[in-house]
């Protein structure tokens, strides 16, 4: 199966049930979903083009009423649960949707036709063809296209169930007039198998993306961010804001030698990398200290230049390696480098606190890396940025100490963690008890040691970047969370007990599950597979836990952070 980028699922946060919302249950990557009620509906992550042909399978696997699939509009609300039922409500009000019932029923424009199409049932999957450049919509039931559709027809919409739909439609399913549970399985390119439930279809798109059961349409692409185009009325400046030139993880080979990495495709300012196959520390470089000097997350030691031969250069697409090491470029490993931008190297001096400090800020990526001078007291750094930060990594530079950690999903602002152990949360006044502010941060008297300090800085920016919580339920069923994008990376940090630091990326498991882990406080391997108790999805619009493993999903409360891959505002192209 080629590689979409970003699927659509099943929306969680965009479901409704019993005339409500929220009430639905979701699996197998949220592409399960249903429940038990008078009405459930439940629509699709990612919208349709304006322009465009696209395709989508559903699978019914129990229904108590009568089952249908549609869509609505972009410009609709999907709290309004009747979207499409047979009883009424917004099919009688709405002329621009179309609904095919389990009864065989199309239900649009304030009416129903009888008899239109096949009835179905139990096991049958039903599927979705969208024409968004000739404005219409198609059903078909078991590779049969019903009402003698054709979705190649073209302009001639020959048995198209409706015509003149709106651009940027959801396609959703859903019941009525049960009070049993209904459940849906979706595949919008994602596995032909729904879960495991049917042998495998081994379609692809029209692009060569995705595992459909049927072969699509000619013509006909998955629903993803790699077949939604962007949208003309996007302002083309707006792409700086893209989260993939903000931040973006490299996988790359050692060649224990001299070596360009230019698939970045802009300068990184901070640069953290791993060792993937054996025993070796994390390593941070940025542009603010110079490429010679490194810290290591696993460690106390003070800042060292054991590498400035082997890492050379911060370069406008990527770096360079000057020599070979296994640290970082050794003929016989692979690599993982996860890179943020600042202000390519530019520093300044920024006099909001009660200390100056010198900044490089990213403020569209709510990022900065800020360095203090020698301090006592308490005093107050400028950060840069222009929100209150949500996440804080500090270091003294010259002498062996903790890296300490602020994140604003800590019990309070006087407990803080230790990046380079796996210790809980612990009562230290190193933050001087202070949560940071839209200009500042605080440090304080628990910070041990002295001498100057490097700070990485960030805080939450919608669709690119997010900081935040969730409580683990001890269940490979784990909590889902909402980003409100794919992420590229997340890392995971047990809160109130001692785990590790553990973070995974969508470069090293290009397909759910994710499964690989690299811990920030340890020199351990890369975990390998399944093998390894970790699980997780990586969702258009967030990520879900499917694992009990105590580092991510036990009884406890966790605090993440991650990076996007792709956010709404470009899959959705109004």
């Amino acid at each position: 199966m080629a590689s979409s980028g970003n699927f659509s699922t099943l929306n969680p946060l965009d479901n409704t049930e019993n005339n409500g919302v929220g009430g639905c249950d979701f699996d197998i990557g949220n592409c399960q979903g249903g429940g038990a009620g008078d009405n459930v509906g439940i629509a699709s992550t990612i919208a349709t083009g304006n322009t465009g042909k696209y395709y989508a399978e559903f699978y019914l696997s129990a229904t108590p009423g009568t089952a249908y699939v549609g869509y609505y509009p972009s410009n609709e609300s999907a709290i309004m649960v009747k979207l499409w039922t047979p009883s009424g409500n917004r099919t009688w009000l709405n002329s621009n949707l179309a609904s095919y019932a389990q009864n065989g029923y199309l239900y649009k424009d304030g009416s129903s036709s009888s008899s239109w199409g096949a009835t179905f049932t139990t096991t049958d999957i039903i599927q979705i063809a969208i024409d968004a450049d000739n404005d219409a919509v198609y059903y078909g039931k078991n590779n049969t296209w019903q009402n003698s559709g054709n979705p190649e027809s073209g302009a001639s919409k020959t048995g198209a169930a409706r015509t003149n739909i709106p651009k940027n439609i959801f396609p959703a399913v859903g019941h009525a007039n049960g009070s049993g549970t209904v459940t849906w399985k979706a595949n919008f390119g994602q596995d032909s198998t729904f879960g495991g439930t049917i042998s495998a279809g081994g379609n692809a798109d029209a692009n060569g993306f995705g595992d459909f059961k049927y072969a699509p349409p000619s013509g006909y692409t998955c629903i993803s961010s790699s077949s939604i185009p962007i949208s003309d009325d996007i302002d083309p400046a707006q792409t700086d804001d893209y989260p993939s030139k903000q931040f973006d993880t490299i996988l790359y080979a050692g060649n224990s030698s001299s070596q360009d990495i230019t698939t970045l495709g802009w300068q990184p300012d901070l640069l953290w990398f791993k060792n993937r196959g054996t025993t070796n520390s994390n390593l941070l470089f940025d542009s603010s200290r110079g490429a010679t000097k490194d810290l290591s997350s696993d460690k106390t030691n003070g800042e060292s230049t054991s590498y400035s031969s082997i890492f050379t250069a911060f370069l406008s697409t990527g770096w360079r390696f000057g020599a070979g090491d296994a640290g970082l470029n050794n003929s016989s490993n692979n690599y993982v480098a996860w890179a943020w931008k600042a202000n390519a190297g530019t520093t300044s001096s920024n006099s909001d606190g009660s200390t100056d400090s010198t900044v490089q800020a990213n403020t569209k990526a709510g990022f900065s890396i800020v360095q203090t001078p020698n301090y006592s007291g308490t005093p107050t750094f400028g950060h840069g940025l222009t929100k209150a930060l949500d996440f804080i990594i500090v270091k003294l530079r010259a002498s062996a100490s903790q890296w300490i950690v602020y994140h604003s999903g800590l019990s309070s602002a006087a407990k803080i963690l230790y990046l380079n152990q796996s210790a809980a949360e612990a009562s230290n006044a190193a933050f001087n008890s202070t949560a940071p502010t839209n200009e500042v941060f605080s440090l304080g008297g628990g910070f041990a040691g002295s001498g100057t300090a490097i700070a990485y800085c960030w805080h939450s920016v919608e669709g690119s970047s997010k900081f935040g919580t969730y409580i683990g339920n001890a269940n490979a069923d784990g909590p889902f969370v909402y980003t409100g994008f794919r992420p590229r990376m997340i890392f995971v940090k047990d809160r109130d007990r001692g785990e590790n630091w553990v973070t995974f990326d969508s470069a090293r498991n290009t397909f759910n599950s994710v499964d690989k882990g690299l811990f920030w406080n340890a020199s351990s391997a890369e975990s390998t597979g399944s093998g390894s108790g970790f699980d997780v999805d990586f969702l258009s619009n967030g990520f879900k836990l499917r694992c009990s493993h105590d580092n991510m999903n036990g009884s406890s409360t966790y605090i993440y952070g991650a990076w996007g891959d792709v956010p709404f505002k470009y899959n959705n192209t109004f």
